[in-house]
């Protein structure tokens, strides 16, 4: 049985996130105390405690999910002596999870990946003047219908000029996620509804995630990541917008880059990790938003995830 353990996104935060591990386990609690280091933060209090405004702001929502994803890794290793580079073939995360699966398979420090998510946090919220980017799911709809809804609601009626609106995740289970400018996004709700799509509704984010309007983030994301110390990872990451293995560190800087305004190619992600010999996928971290969304993508498969020291006894039990 094959391995992959996959990173979730942007939305499994929670309030009191990762508490539990840092009360059962040292080595999960160390790198709460790390990230906290890294970005002279108490980021690990506001995940414990709150409040939840500023806990889902872009700028701590990321490195927050990805420490608490890292504390499951630590723990795992710790506790049960479990090595991902001889237990795990692949790796993979939604979004920002990209970092946690990164950092997990040794090509970023924990330190370094803190820094870099906070900062690609700011620059995301930064890319556009608030209120005037949005996204919204569209549930029941595939990926080429996603598009082509996107063409339709492009051009502004008055102007004539076209607007961004893009599809930003392929989600699989016919649920994809689009994002651009405001209006051509609440016109592409309409031509959704329009062309028979089950349900579309706006998403409650800060920005237009994965769309060409966060071409100033990529930029800023371009010179961070020249600078930043990237090492080959231990396994094969299958990088969000190639939905293929990545493991020349060259290569993957420029993938980073290019994520953040590229889609993310979810459920082909999920398909060539299948068709690579995966059939466990592990969700590592916080929430269960990737292991239902497994089990829509790659039904034949297992889809568990450990995000509590519950779910860490148990997972090592199994192995």
């Amino acid at each position: 049985m094959a391995i992959a353990f996959v990173f979730p996104g942007q939305g499994s935060q929670a309030v009191g996130m990762g508490r539990d591990l840092a009360d059962a386990f040292p080595a999960a609690r160390h790198v709460f105390q790390e990230v906290d280091d890294a970005l002279s933060q108490k980021l690990s209090k506001l995940m414990w405690e709150g409040p939840q405004e500023e806990l889902t702001l872009t700028a701590n929502t990321q490195p927050a999910l990805m420490a608490h994803s890292l504390a499951v890794v630590r723990a795992l290793e710790a506790e049960g002596g479990f090595r991902l580079a001889e237990r795990v073939a692949l790796v993979a995360g939604h979004s920002l999870g990209e970092y946690s699966a990164l950092t997990a398979a040794g090509a970023f420090d924990i330190a370094t990946a803190a820094r870099l998510l906070r900062l690609r946090g700011e620059a995301m919220q930064k890319a556009t003047p608030p209120g005037t980017g949005a996204m919204a799911a569209l549930l029941g709809a595939e990926i080429d219908l996603a598009r082509e809804i996107c063409a339709a609601a492009a051009p502004d009626p008055e102007t004539g000029r076209a607007e961004v609106v893009e599809a930003a995740n392929d989600n699989g289970g016919g649920q994809v996620v689009i994002s651009g400018a405001k209006a051509a996004v609440e016109r592409a709700i309409e031509v959704a509804k329009e062309r028979g799509v089950k349900r579309a509704m706006l998403l409650p984010v800060s920005a237009p995630f994965h769309c060409a309007l966060m071409a100033p983030a990529a930029d800023a994301m371009a010179e961070a990541l020249a600078k930043a110390d990237l090492r080959a990872p231990a396994v094969p990451v299958v990088a969000n917008v190639t939905a293929a293995k990545a493991t020349d560190p060259a290569g993957i800087r420029d993938l980073l880059v290019k994520q953040v305004t590229g889609t993310v190619r979810w459920r082909e992600c999920v398909a060539a990790m299948a068709a690579m010999g995966c059939d466990r996928f592990v969700e590592v971290g916080a929430g269960k938003v990737l292991t239902g969304l497994m089990k829509r993508n790659a039904p034949e498969a297992t889809a568990l995830s450990i995000g509590t020291p519950a779910e860490v006894e148990a997972f090592l039990k199994s192995l």
